[in-house]
């Protein structure tokens, strides 16, 4: 067996909450983390006494004990730990771990036992529930009667809120009531602050940010008193997670904050950080309400009676050896002006963004605190109102993302390199380069996905546009603007090629007439290829031959046919397309067993089909009326186009009779693609039209002559005669 046993998805039970964590049992300590808070509870090896094996509600549970009194409940354990959990505790802490069992019966009578921290309440010997006397807020007695209220927990949907026992009279001790002793040892562990004796230190009229005013600090040995002009808060040094040293932007003044779970309470506002502004240049000489042995016995040289100093200096240190958590600073970060600190908006207020060793926090409104261990990625992104800043999105593995908006460009690169430094999961790592360069190259937060549709249609647009382009360097009909070169080719007045480029300008008329006419070739060229674009046609359906034979049915349409009465008796009411989705499943559920049978008896109908098939075509149907009506269906459609083509044209030459002339000066001047186009059937037209009138009179006149040819003659002969 190794050093340390590790074991992840642990749950503690906290105010009627389970928080998960990590537990690890080494040879020294007992360590558990809570993945929520990250409050870390470390128990030295050398003070265990007592361990439990028992079955609870999350699988199996681990109750230890210590020297001091302390108790600690670990659940989420499976059935098999057992074994190793045990040999552990006898080779490394010489104990045993013992099996428990809870008593389920269900009774509500019984015998209490104050065990340290904890109130049992056993039938025959074996622990029915335990509340934790840290959970009570208040203890009130009556006649045999004793009420526990508890503190109430946001993050549960149910919360235990009192419990009520009865205490029987005792006649064995008449010197004092059973219902006071009861409530003594109660009050004795209990969660309940009473300010009795005198603080240890007063610090008046601080500036407070959140709750904002100003707040008269009463430090006690167990509790800190926040004394306002309308609201006091009592805080015990137990709900303090986290305290934050932190130097203002402006080198002037300093934050305090003290992170609190759970948060104190004004109405339905929670306030999970107690953030204190001091300004640098107050001074201050502190005396404490102790005397020096006990100052010394007390706090062991971490405090003295008399103390003098600025005066967030005398507050932190104060709160550090009472609270006895470390005071967390700004760790090797810089920005671009050279402080600790970042400035950015979160939600609709600005503030400071501290980026930590180990985390982020954000003052003041609303505070954030983000831990490196629950981020998941951050994200660089464009800024959304102007392009001189740029937004720092942060995720969480809850889900949760958290946008810190309107930051200066320039603090990019020491923001990334922190990160980066951090070995956080960055979502758009591939633009650092751009970013000092263009603002534009940021990264957006709705494009951190690869998006695999949009670049396909990006593909096919270049494809597009380099087929195009080859296309139109054959015969392009638009010219692209290019202000250089038009420069270079016309010479100003000032230029020494000015009066070149006007004798080559008198040469070059007749060359810009041509290039105008090639360019007009060229645009009748492009209308042509557009023109051959046609859309397609619809294919026109044979007509149906009257008495031919119906085409086979597949396997599944003769399966589904026998077998629909069958889904509609099963299914009840079922609509036509739900049968069809319905058969489809079971279709596809089929073996090949079930399928082979129709299989064969779909190639049967197949040959059925091709023998009935010929004997239509032998008894002379497929031909006949059928080819002949379909024949002249299709022809009809096409006389009447062509006369309604010819009635189309008398139009046309009607209407243009009188102002060809004018049309003709208007054309050479201007033409669009689409009046070029119909310019040129038009002119094709009229020139067919003027060639059959030509050889209409050739044909008359012809006709006229041979009629007086014939004629002549007998004339003649009549003459003579």
């Amino acid at each position: 067996m190794g050093d340390t046993l590790e074991f992840s998805d642990i749950y503690q039970e906290h105010k009627g909450s389970w928080n998960d964590g990590r537990l690890r049992f080494s040879k020294q300590t007992v360590v558990y983390k809570s993945s929520k808070t990250g409050k870390v509870d470390s128990i030295p090896a050398a003070e265990l006494n007592l361990a439990h094996w028992r079955r609870v509600c999350l699988g199996h549970g681990i109750k230890l004990g210590t020297n001091s009194g302390h108790v600690y409940k670990y659940d989420g354990f499976r059935d098999t730990d057992l074994e190793k959990i045990s040999e552990f505790f006898k080779t490394n802490y010489k104990l045993e771990v013992m099996e428990k069992d809870m008593c389920v019966k269900g009774w509500n009578w019984g015998t209490t036992k104050f065990s340290g921290p904890l109130l049992a309440f056993e039938i025959n010997d074996n622990a029915a529930f335990e509340v934790p006397l840290s959970n009570v807020s208040q203890c009130a007695t009556g006649k045999n009667e004793v009420t526990l209220e508890f503190h109430q927990n946001d993050d549960t949907e149910v919360s235990l809120m009192e419990v009520r026992f009865y205490v029987p009279p005792s006649q064995s001790d008449e010197r004092q009531d059973p219902v006071e002793a009861f409530a003594e040892n109660v009050l004795s562990k209990a969660d309940v602050i009473q300010a009795t004796g005198d603080a240890v230190c007063v610090f008046k009229e601080l500036q407070c940010l959140t709750p904002r005013g100003r707040y008269d600090i009463r430090i006690y040995p167990t509790f800190l008193h926040l004394h306002g002009k309308t609201f006091d808060y009592k805080i015990p040094y137990t709900t303090v997670l986290r305290l934050f040293l932190l130097p203002h932007k402006d080198q002037r003044q300093m934050f305090f904050v003290i992170s609190l779970d759970p948060p104190i309470k004004q109405g339905q506002t929670r306030y999970h950080f107690l953030i204190l502004l001091f300004s640098k240049e107050e001074e201050l000489s502190l005396t404490l309400n102790m005397s020096e042995e006990d100052v010394e016995r007390r706090f062991e040289g971490k405090l003295s009676k008399n103390m003098s100093g600025s005066l967030y200096e005398m507050v932190s240190r104060v709160m550090k050896s009472l609270v006895n958590r470390k005071i967390t600073v700004p760790g090797n970060f810089q920005g671009h002006s050279g402080a600790q600190c970042i400035t950015c908006s979160y939600k609709a207020s600005s503030g400071l963004l501290y980026p930590l060793e180990r985390g982020f926090i954000y003052v003041h409104k609303p505070p954030v605190h983000l831990r490196f261990e629950e981020i998941s990625c951050v994200n660089f992104a464009r800024g959304t109102t102007t392009t001189r800043s740029f937004d720092f999105e942060i995720e969480t593995k809850q889900g949760n993302q958290f946008t810190f908006s309107s930051i200066e460009r320039e603090e990019y690169g020491k923001l990334f390199d922190f990160v980066n430094a951090k070995k956080l999961n960055i979502k758009n790592r591939g633009f650092k380069e751009g970013m000092k360069g263009k603002i534009d190259e940021y990264s957006d937060s709705d494009e951190d996905q690869h998006d695999a549709y949009l670049e396909r249609m990006k593909a096919e647009g270049k494809i597009r546009e380099e087929g195009n382009d080859s296309a139109d360097s054959d015969g392009e009909s638009d010219e692209s603007f290019n202000p250089g070169e038009e420069d270079d080719d016309i010479a100003e007045e000032y230029d020494s090629n000015a009066s070149a480029s006007e004798s080559g300008s008198e040469d070059g008329d007749d060359s810009d007439e041509t290039k105008k006419k090639k360019k007009k070739e060229k645009t009748v060229k492009v209308v042509k290829e557009k023109k051959e674009r046609k859309p397609r046609k619809e294919k026109k359906r044979r007509p149906k031959e009257v008495g031919a034979p119906k085409r086979p049915m597949s396997a599944y349409m003769l399966w589904l046919n026998a077998s629909r009465e069958r889904i509609k008796s099963e299914n009840p009411g079922i609509s036509i397309t739900e049968i069809s989705k319905k058969a489809g499943e079971m279709w596809r559920t089929l073996s090949k067993e079930d399928k082979e049978e129709w299989d064969i008896k779909a190639v049967e109908a197949k040959k059925q089909y091709e023998i009935a098939k010929q004997e239509f075509k032998d008894s002379g149907g497929g031909g006949g009326a059928a080819a002949a009506a379909a024949a002249a269906a299709s022809s009809s459609p096409k006389k009447e186009t062509k006369k309604a083509g010819v009635k189309k044209e008398e139009k046309k030459r009607k209407s243009a009779g009188g102002d060809k002339e004018k049309d003709r000066s208007i054309n050479d001047s201007f033409k669009s693609k689409e009046f070029i186009e119909t310019s040129e059937d038009s002119s094709d037209s009229d020139k067919k039209s003027k060639s059959k009138k030509k050889k209409k009179k050739k044909k008359e006149e012809s006709e006229e002559e041979e009629e007086a040819a014939a004629s002549t003659p007998a004339s003649s002969e009549a003459d003579s005669d």
